[in-house]
């Protein structure tokens, strides 16, 4: 196990975020990261595990792996996951969800499926189709919903623009739960019992439909765009913003405002429910910000 040290923060940015509603970052990790583009708060292990694309988010090089860390600065596991290791195949990967002791972990266009505890592979679907698989979440239902951002190598619109529903079982199936490029390029997902919610990263919305792929209400409009981790904290949402290079936070129908800004690059944000704390990856620079919420 390695130490990680506390970085503190500058004298100008802790009184920014002081006055923004968000305290100082309690924690900065950064050994042994690349390219972070996830975080996932695992409650049943009081862990954080991060997806580490480890180089572009479409090379299909099977150099991906997945850190687990501690709540207090500890690396416990740099490579709990690896691609090309223990029969692996991991390329690029960003979103994960946890449901019934599996790992689901989105890469390009296949949702992979491991073990918690051990890391060892269960399973995988790959959505035909797709060209940009980015979040992950698990419903309620039972069942997996995964985000394509439809975007390829130069982050150019493909059209494929899509939340899928993945079905776990012996084998893990999937279908469309709404597909259209109008929906500006689905980011980080929330899944409640009658709704699923997303964010776009080609737009500055906050999307709503039912269960059954139906449309409910208006979209939300947020002050910027480039929209990516989704994460509910209480009856509000925190939501990254590559745009505004910030964090927002608000309710269904806004008004949203920035609790956090200087934030470069803030990919798919995790929520530490015990601790209540915002995970922030930063893509660009290699590391995790954690945050203490009021």
């Amino acid at each position: 196990m390695k130490q990680l040290f506390v970085v503190c923060c500058l004298v100008s940015r802790a009184v920014f975020a002081q006055d923004a509603g968000v305290a100082a970052p309690a924690v900065t990790f950064s050994e042994g990261l690349a390219t972070p583009e996830s975080v996932l708060y695992d409650p049943q292990s009081d862990t954080y595990l991060v997806s580490n694309i480890n180089g572009a988010p479409l090379d299909r090089d099977n150099n991906g792996y997945l850190t687990e860390l501690s709540p207090d600065g500890t690396v416990l596991k740099a490579k709990f996951i690896e691609g090309g290791r223990s029969k692996v195949k991991l390329n690029a990967p960003k979103g994960s969800a946890l449901l019934d002791g599996v790992l689901y972990v989105a890469d390009i266009d296949t949702l992979r499926a491991f073990d918690r505890k051990t890391g060892a592979p269960k399973g995988e679907v790959r959505i035909a189709g797709a060209t940009f698989l980015n979040d992950v979440a698990a419903g309620p239902d039972g069942k997996l919903y995964v985000s394509d951002s439809a975007l390829n190598a130069k982050f150019e619109p493909t059209g494929t623009d899509a939340v899928w529903v993945v079905t776990p079982g012996k084998k893990l199936t999937a279908k469309a739960l709404v597909k259209s490029k109008d929906l500006h390029g689905p980011n980080g997902l929330l899944v409640t019992a009658d709704a699923v919610y997303f964010v776009t990263f080609g737009a500055n919305e906050l999307h709503r439909y039912d269960l059954s792929g139906a449309k409910v209400g208006e979209v939300t409009q947020l002050p910027n765009g480039g929209l990516d981790g989704l994460v509910a904290v209480g009856d509000e949402l925190l939501i990254s913003s590559w745009g505004e290079k910030a964090l927002f936070r608000g309710k269904p129908g806004g008004p949203f405002k920035k609790v956090q800004g200087e934030l470069e690059a803030p990919a798919d944000v995790g929520f530490d429910s015990k601790r209540r704390r915002v995970l922030v990856p930063r893509f660009m620079a290699h590391t995790v910000e954690v945050w203490d919420l009021p």
